[in-house]
């Protein structure tokens, strides 16, 4: 962690206070850091995560999900800080404003919980800013009990929060940050009652929902796929068509296996997956059990794809058509059940691919296509 020490920069003016959205609002305008915002400033902010590939490749989440974002923030000095995730919906809106806490004391790194509503491409970024009403209290709370600087620090006290108040709607509490502020000019009262009136929950909550922000500095956005739920958790049923058989034709097709999807979703399965549905080779074929022998009858193993009767892009003759598999797939969508198909990229020596693009397969030494053997 970079050692904090003091530094000669002079402190920041008013014109680099930015306003963020009120938190539990999805604003229509600009994003909370108004544009001012930058990648490098006073305040880093590193190490963001979650972070795939360095931003090369989107975090994922499902809709609903609440999911931690946390980065390193800090500073020079003993001023505070303070950092806010920026969440940005599919449509490039800015979400809630999400203040961020230290996760320890200390420790410089900063988190909070975000929820994406919706399914797409979202992205986050992690701003970090300059706190000056936490550091003013910090200040206060010290000084005042010891009376040292009292009037000049109840004084910058109301300055500052008068300029907060400034970034305050009507509706949104405005008037009890300029009654804190009145409060801290009054002459009338001792200095301890003063910085009281200055310090109650009610004017806390205002400040913690239209903070002032300083030297705010903005990390890169990072990319956030959100999908649905399903893409979470759900419980999967495996499902073998030809097994549905009946003893006139023992081989089962489509049709025949629809008939059992009722009894699939009554256990309260959410997937049904499908072994790969595609003509089987013959060359290398196995026999029951995984044996190397293959009488007449056998059918072979589904992963052996592809034969004169076609390959990937082809259903095999035996389950029926593409036709009575969208029958299928509607039948199951019907009792709420989704399909899910093996996409299995091996073919068999009898795919028609190995004659029409040879130069997508591995060959050995001889000039021959390598296969997959079982034993090796």
């Amino acid at each position: 962690m970079p050692a904090k020490h003091h530094s000669p920069v002079p402190r920041s003016s008013g014109a680099e206070t930015v306003r963020p959205e009120p938190a539990g609002t999805r604003p229509s305008g600009p994003p909370p850091t108004g544009g001012t915002a930058t990648a490098v400033g006073r305040i880093p902010v590193l190490d963001v995560r979650p972070v795939v590939q360095h931003g090369r490749r989107p975090a994922k989440a499902v809709t609903g999900e609440t999911f931690m974002i946390s980065a390193t923030v800090f500073r020079e000095g003993h001023d505070a800080v303070a950092a806010n995730v920026v969440l940005r919906d599919p449509d490039g809106r800015p979400g809630p404003w999400t203040p961020m806490r230290e996760l320890a004391p200390g420790t410089d790194r900063w988190g909070a919980e975000v929820t994406p509503d919706r399914p797409g491409r979202w992205t986050y970024a992690v701003e970090g800013w300059s706190d000056p009403v936490a550091t003013w209290r910090h200040h206060a709370r010290v000084k005042i009990p010891a009376g040292i600087d009292t009037d000049l620090v109840l004084e910058e006290g109301a300055r500052l929060y008068e300029r907060a108040a400034a970034g305050v709607p009507k509706d949104g509490g405005r008037q009890v940050v300029l009654d804190a502020a009145a409060a801290l000019r009054d002459e009338t009262r001792q200095a301890a009652s003063r910085l009281a009136a200055a310090l109650t929950p009610e004017v806390d909550a205002v400040l913690a929902r239209y903070p002032l922000r300083e030297l705010v500095t903005a990390s890169e956005p990072l990319p956030l796929l959100v999908e649905r739920e399903r893409a979470l958790y759900g419980a999967w049923y495996e499902f073998f068509p030809r097994s549905e058989g009946t003893p006139d034709t023992p081989h089962g097709t489509f049709r025949t296996a629809a008939r059992r999807l009722p009894a699939i979703a009554a256990m309260g399965f959410d997937v049904v997956y499908l072994p790969p549905i595609h003509p089987i080779g013959t060359t290398h074929r196995k026999g029951p059990n995984n044996t190397l022998t293959a009488g007449p009858g056998d059918v072979g193993v589904p992963w052996a794809i592809g034969s004169p009767e076609g390959g990937h892009d082809a259903v095999h003759p035996d389950l029926g058509t593409l036709e009575d598999f969208d029958d299928f797939v509607a039948r199951a969508r019907d009792l709420g059940l989704e399909i899910a198909l093996d996409f299995a990229l091996q073919c068999s020596p009898d795919h028609p691919w190995v004659d029409k693009h040879p130069e997508w397969f591995h060959h050995r030494a001889d000039g021959t296509i390598a296969y997959a053997e079982n034993p090796p």
